[in-house]
């Protein structure tokens, strides 16, 4: 069985951060594994407290993975600060991980920032340039191309921006603002779009995590970047299609629509 490590934080309510992420990777098929960067309480309406890891604990749970149970592929979450990034970038490199996925979560849709400027030069410094892959959204894009994008020409102009600055794939995801959920894949100077049709669901909480988990769990299963993202894309939209509904707020997905069975019943 392939294997996938996923580092972020935890979500209490199970939507998003390491829940949505060891969810994604079980139904797509690989063995999954976390290291926790923080505790957050909160739910489908907001985050009341965060407890950040301390780099040594972060660097020491990275370690315990590698060294027992090595990942086909690491998917990398929200990290909040300058010090737990350089961790992270550093146990890596160590251990010579591959199939990076780095879903750069910086910038919320609503255009909030959710890090320091310390740590997104820090994330641009150390642990971008070791991504496979990066999957900025439109906010995050202009953060790492330094430039305004209001249509799809601009949307490509940004990621082999991103790309070509710091030498990995760009999956540049739309949004409602841009296009109808297309997305845009930049790699090794080739562009590839894929089309998604917007479902009609208000419970997107964890969209990016899931999505950035099973690009993640279809490269360590041996699939290239470009059938793995197609995957991801069918994945996530059957998890939308399915319109859980939970929580006051903008609620989960169905990360499990496809499990059947007799434990499941």
């Amino acid at each position: 069985m392939k294997t996938a490590l996923t580092i972020a934080g935890s979500d209490c309510s199970g939507g998003a951060g390491i829940q949505a992420d060891l969810k994604t990777m079980t139904m797509n098929g690989v063995y999954a594994m976390s290291a926790i960067t923080a505790l957050t309480a909160q739910n489908t309406t907001g985050v009341r407290g965060v407890q950040e890891a301390t780099p040594e604990f972060l660097a020491q749970q990275i370690d315990a993975v590698f060294e027992d149970i090595r990942p086909d592929a690491v998917k990398i979450g929200m990290v909040s600060s300058s010090e737990l990034i350089q961790a992270i970038a550093d146990r890596l490199k160590y251990h010579k991980a591959e199939n990076i996925v780095v879903d750069t979560v910086m910038v919320a849709t609503s255009g909030a920032r959710l890090i320091s400027e310390d740590a997104i030069d820090t994330l641009k410094e150390y642990l971008i340039p070791l991504a496979t892959v990066v999957t900025p959204n439109i906010p995050e894009a202009e953060v790492l191309a330094a430039m305004s994008i209001r249509d799809e020409e601009n949307m490509v102009e940004a990621a082999k921006k991103i790309g070509d600055t710091y030498h990995c794939a760009v999956l540049l995801k739309g949004g409602h603002s841009i296009n109808d959920a297309n997305d845009l894949l930049y790699q090794d100077g080739t562009y590839r779009w894929f089309k998604g049709k917007r479902i009609n669901n208000p419970n997107t909480h964890g969209t990016g995590c899931t999505l950035s988990s099973a690009i993640a769990s279809n490269l360590a299963k041996g699939y290239d970047l470009g059938a793995s993202v197609q995957r991801a894309k069918e994945y996530i939209s059957l998890a939308l299609a399915d319109m859980l509904d939970l929580g006051q707020g903008s609620g989960p997905m169905n990360h499990a629509f496809d499990l059947t069975g007799k434990f499941s019943k």
